[in-house]
């Protein structure tokens, strides 16, 4: 059946199978030391922190990374990621007086590390793998990878929270450890050598994006995930385990199921944004989603701040609803950043854009433990990250207006030119 598809088609799925593993894993992860740490007592800035060093290497990653896959090949990168996140399992294995906050920081270091290699090289090898001339259908296969990604991420939320009540913290750990090794042999064995790299050798100056219209979208989307994060990553677990009473397995099946539905609509963002399968999406497109999404945070707020009805039910309308809207957010900025990019050395590119992501996610998480516990936890520490959400939004708004519009992506990264015509979607 396999030998039947073509070569890049089997690529594809070889690449997608290797990101769907780890971020499986990766979510399950998370949620395990969020849920497993504040069990034990940690304050959520303690618990923010434990993150610091998995999204501080998770920017220094995609810069050297982008240049690393270059040089080196894709293939290479992201089985260097599947190996790395192995031993940053296997870091955690360690008996339990040895799980300090120092011993964690550098295992999730580890662990960013590994995630940002793995993410640049399977969204920098989608942009070789499609014809130059069919936008359209590489806007559907980013849109498939990344919302399938976030999907499985969501289950690893779930994932986490059932294993750590299963398998306690060490028999999670070293479960996930075990199946990642046996991915890693696998695409050691079947992903194409030499994918990705360049031609010619880029010097390590070239990590940084010479292109406006990439500069830009890097801006917006360092302060789109910013904005998630600020309430999503600890101030909102915390406040549904310790405001709302709700369980470990609560909290990490809604925010798995969340995130899930959040991947599905990622999924078909083609057929939302599409206009009836005429266009594909250009800087116009991420300012008016942007703009749709940038009001949520504050009615969100305006609803928790009424007596009339549940806090639980309020957050999680305004939660099922800003999942959708920032989906679509994610996925168009997803199809913009590979197209934008150059086909020699593309990672070069989509490293420095994730970058971006990763500071994005960095400012927010860090946000997030802070200003919750500063605001003094609860609702009220809720509202304070969801105002700086929408503040966040509003500024990504401004910055995307400088996208360009209209715009078809150069052969070598140069900027996007205005078309003659819009290119069709293929059925």
């Amino acid at each position: 059946m396999l030998s039947q598809l073509s070569p890049a088609i089997r690529q594809y799925l070889v690449v997608t199978g290797n990101y769907w593993a780890f971020t499986l894993t990766d979510g399950a992860l998370r949620m395990l030391v969020v849920l497993h740490f504040h069990g034990l007592g940690y304050s959520p800035l303690e618990i923010a922190l434990l993150f610091l060093f998995y999204e501080i290497f998770g920017v220094i990653t995609n810069l050297v990374g982008g240049w690393l896959g270059a040089h080196l090949g894709l293939n290479r990168t992201m089985n260097f990621g599947l190996a790395l996140q192995v031993v940053a399992l296997a870091m955690l294995l360690v008996p339990a007086a040895m799980l300090t906050v120092s011993w964690v920081m550098a295992a999730q270091a580890m662990s960013g590390i590994a995630k940002d290699l793995n993410k640049m090289s399977a969204k920098s090898s989608i942009k070789l793998l499609v014809p130059v001339n069919a936008q359209g259908l590489l806007y559907k296969w980013v849109a498939i990878l990344t919302g399938s990604k976030n999907a499985l991420k969501g289950a690893g939320f779930f994932l986490g929270g059932v294993l750590l009540m299963w398998l306690g913290f060490t028999g999670a750990v070293g479960a996930m450890a075990a199946v990642l090794a046996l991915v890693w042999l696998a695409s050691m064995i079947f992903l194409k050598k030499d994918l990705g790299k360049a031609s010619s050798k880029p010097r390590f100056r070239d990590i940084f994006s010479k292109s406006r219209a990439i500069n830009i979208l890097s801006a917006a989307r360092m302060l789109l995930f910013g904005a998630r994060d600020v309430w999503f990553v600890v101030a909102l677990p915390v406040f549904l385990s310790q405001t709302l009473g709700w369980s470990h397995m609560q909290t990490g099946g809604f925010l798995a199921l969340w995130v899930i539905g959040y991947g599905a609509v990622q999924a078909i963002a083609p057929r939302i944004t599409g206009r009836n399968r005429e266009s594909v999406p250009d800087g116009r497109s991420a300012t008016r989603w942007a703009a749709g999404l940038a009001i949520l945070p504050a009615l969100i707020v305006l609803g928790l701040g009424t007596t009339e009805m549940s806090p639980a039910l309020i957050l999680i309308g305004g939660l099922l609803l800003f999942g959708a809207l920032f989906a679509v957010n994610s996925s168009l900025h997803s199809y913009l950043i590979v197209s934008y990019a150059g086909s020699d050395g593309v990672s070069l590119d989509v490293g420095f854009y994730y970058m971006a992501n990763a500071m994005g996610r960095l400012i927010g998480t860090v946000l997030s433990g802070w200003v919750f516990q500063l605001a003094g936890q609860g609702t009220t520490g809720l509202a304070a990250c969801l105002w700086i959400s929408g503040g966040m939004l509003v500024a990504t708004v401004i910055i995307s207006l400088g996208l360009p519009k209209r715009a078809r992506p150069g052969p070598h990264g140069a900027e996007p030119q205005e078309p003659e015509h819009q290119e069709k979607i293929p059925q």
